[in-house]
């Protein structure tokens, strides 16, 4: 007599208890290596309204963001890094996704706080951003990048300020300590401990284009925000019987 194995009850499926994939960068970067140039906008009213998640890279001016960009994507000049910084004041979204199927953005933020540009340049551009942070309805996380060396600045800080009540309602945030390379392994550590303060929240990691650190961590935390896990099915209401 030959016993039959029954199909796992909804309850008990690694589907049905909303189990994640095992993380694979391999996939994360290779569809960060989709990403295309979508537009261009000086101001958030010429933004596209969109359904897919959006994850905007924002940071002081030399922070190193084009080249954190170009990196996580594989690509030499998807965002262009000017030569005079400060002076780009414009959001430029970049579309993710394979086969045509665009599943996601990345916003590229212009770099704030350059002391060459001028100060009406400065106040109209930090309402934009304000705003943005503030009000765009598919941002579902924000990349804060600072150069290890100065940490968290008083810019940085007021950014932090601004999307604290989108934190709270669900928005992801990440701090990535940037240019880590030029920093010895007690310096980074050091770095590491105060900004993880400084931040009061979110998640701080050392970033290095030139040494490829954290780039394949990094990339699957923009997948996995870009493909949260659907919420686990509830397992049906047992009724129990009484007898009449």
């Amino acid at each position: 007599m030959t016993s039959s194995t029954s199909p796992p009850s909804p309850a008990s499926s690694p589907q049905a208890a909303g189990a994640l994939a095992p993380p694979n960068p391999k996939i994360a970067m290779g569809w960060l290596h989709t990403a295309k140039f979508l537009t261009t906008a000086p101001e958030l009213q010429h933004l596209p309204r969109l359904e897919v998640p959006e994850i905007a890279f924002v940071g002081r001016s030399n922070a190193g963001k084009s080249t954190c960009i170009n990196t996580l994507t594989q690509q030499h000049r998807l965002a262009f890094a000017s030569k005079t910084p400060g002076r780009t004041q414009s959001i430029n979204l970049f579309s993710l996704g394979k086969q045509g199927v665009v599943d996601a953005v990345l916003a590229d933020l212009p770099g704030y706080g350059y002391a060459a540009v001028p100060k009406e340049a400065k106040y109209r551009w930090q309402q934009v951003m304000g705003n943005y942070l503030q009000t765009r309805d598919n941002l579902k996380a924000v990349v804060l990048l600072c150069d290890p060396r100065l940490g968290l600045t008083e810019l940085d800080e007021i950014l932090l300020d601004v999307i604290r009540p989108r934190v709270v309602e669900g928005l992801k945030f990440l701090v990535l300590l940037t240019k880590s390379d030029k920093l010895n392994k007690t310096e980074a550590a050091k770095a590491l401990s105060i900004v993880r303060l400084q931040a009061g929240g979110g998640d701080v990691k050392l970033f290095s284009a030139l040494k490829r650190q954290g780039v394949e961590e990094v990339a699957q935390h923009l997948w996995d925000w870009a493909h949260p896990p659907e919420k686990p099915l509830k397992p049906p209401k047992v009724v129990p019987v009484t007898e009449s």
